[in-house]
């Protein structure tokens, strides 16, 4: 194997990628959790321009960005494996933006169906996203650096969550609801527009990198001799224990974390009594710490593998765990903060969102340890079940809370999410894995079969 030689520059153009990738998340997620608080605004009677739109037609409304979003989830992914992830990100941000200039006028003309169809339509083109950054992330960022920039580029997810809960209701109070997607869309646009001229799909193809940094990159990947053609080994990826217990957590954080991303405006408003504008700010406070631990979380992980003192396997299972049994004791604990105690429920809430940053250097980083050619494919299957989820526990909150102002109905919803992120790292310590799969890349021999080299290096 080629002696991995870092490049005298401490940054370089993969950083540069890597940089684009976290704004394309941010703008991703801004322009999915929008709605959360636009539709707060665009009801309100005591604002202009408003609409009559029943609790029912706002649900619909709400969930109808995932009927969209989970359906490129799997081809997604293999196109990403297939065509590279470049292409798909930017047509992914482009169209959100478009669509996103054009929602005002499409609520004030064609109504509640016509906001519905924008969003539907938000999801699905925004179901490459995830897929394509996942591949992205394989081709450009070497051994070395994985966890932290990793971390760095889903950290977007969080900030741009952040950015939009704080900013919906300054902008919707200033300059109308119509304001709140208008802004998004146009820093979309502007996204776009860059990522054009200088977003590639692997160093190879990049007409802005050095020749030593694209050698580094390849030796640290092993992408020596080019890109090779390899079709998906269904059976043995769908049979595969470890990336069954992949999706099993994927789920059960989804159930955690989004559970809180939808009902933590009701639950600061109708317990707490915190009005839209206070509201969108105080939502956004976990998020924000979320953001700022994934920076810690990312380079004591890299740091720990660095050194040798853990397996990746072991680095990953770690974080994992503070991501997610920490964030399912702070969830009992949040259960049990007084109703009239505004800043110990933001600091519980914060712990609880915060700590999920940890799993960003955990279950997130498996598919590409595993199997990074075909991480754009797993990680859309992952994601697509995962977001099954993403629909089902706010319906399942619904369901258990009777009277919004109890705080013992939302315990119960506490309670069950903490059961869930306990369940679902237990599989995923019992049954996963960072080791290369003997199935990721099967090529040596003209029977396929691996060399007695590279089964050192792999596991069934």
């Amino acid at each position: 194997m080629q002696e991995v030689i870092k490049p005298k520059a401490a940054l370089g153009i993969r950083h540069v990628q890597c940089v684009m990738l976290f704004f394309a998340m941010l703008l991703a997620f801004g322009m999915r959790v929008n709605m959360s608080l636009g539709i707060v605004a665009m009801t309100d009677s005591s604002m202009e321009n408003t609409f009559d739109w029943n609790m029912q037609m706002q649900s619909v409304i709400l969930s109808s960005f995932f009927w969209g979003y989970m359906i490129f989830q799997v081809p997604g992914g293999l196109l990403a494996d297939k065509i590279g992830g470049s292409v798909l990100v930017g047509i992914s941000i482009g169209s959100n933006s478009i669509i996103s200039l054009i929602l005002p006028s499409a609520a004030v003309y064609g109504g509640w169906y016509a906001v519905c169809i924008c969003r539907v339509l938000q999801g699905l083109t925004q179901g490459f996203v995830s897929p394509s950054t996942h591949n992205l992330i394989g081709k450009w960022v070497p051994l070395d650096e994985k966890s932290r920039m990793g971390a760095f580029i889903y950290a977007g997810a969080q900030l741009g969550t952040a950015v939009m809960l704080m900013s919906s209701g300054f902008l919707a109070d200033y300059w109308g609801w119509p304001s709140i997607f208008y802004f998004v869309g146009a820093c979309g646009a502007i996204w776009t527009f860059v990522y054009i001229f200088i977003g590639s799909g692997e160093p190879q193809n990049s007409k802005l990198i050095s020749e030593e940094e694209k050698l580094y990159i390849q030796t640290s990947l092993g992408q020596i001799g080019g890109k090779k053609s390899i079709t998906t080994p269904w059976m043995s990826l769908l049979t595969s224990m470890p990336f069954v217990s992949l999706i099993i957590v994927h789920c059960c954080q989804n159930w955690g974390f989004y559970t809180l991303m939808t009902e933590m405006p009701s639950y600061m408003s109708q317990v707490f009594g915190v009005n839209v504008k206070a509201n969108g700010v105080l939502s956004a406070t976990p998020y924000i710490v979320m953001y700022i631990l994934s920076f810690p979380v990312g380079f004591l992980s890299d740091y720990a593998l660095g050194k040798g003192w853990v397996s990746t396997t072991a680095a990953r299972k770690i974080s994992n765990s503070i991501g997610t049994i920490g964030p399912a004791l702070a969830l009992i604990g949040l259960a049990y903060v007084p109703a009239g105690n505004i800043t110990l429920a933001v600091s519980a809430l914060s712990a609880v969102v915060g700590l999920n940053a940890a799993t960003l250097t955990g279950f997130m980083l498996v598919h590409l340890d595993m199997a990074p050619n075909f991480a754009g494919t797993m990680f859309g299957i992952s994601n697509c079940i995962g977001n099954i989820v993403t629909i089902i526990a706010p319906l399942a909150a619904g369901a258990i809370i009777k009277d919004e102002t109890d705080a013992g109905e939302w315990r119960k919803v506490f309670y069950l999410a903490s059961f869930i992120y306990i369940f679902g790292n237990t599989i995923f310590l019992i049954f996963g894995t960072s080791v290369r799969q003997l199935w990721n890349d099967p090529k040596d021999d003209k029977n396929g079969n691996f060399t007695d080299a590279e089964k050192k290096d792999t596991v069934n």
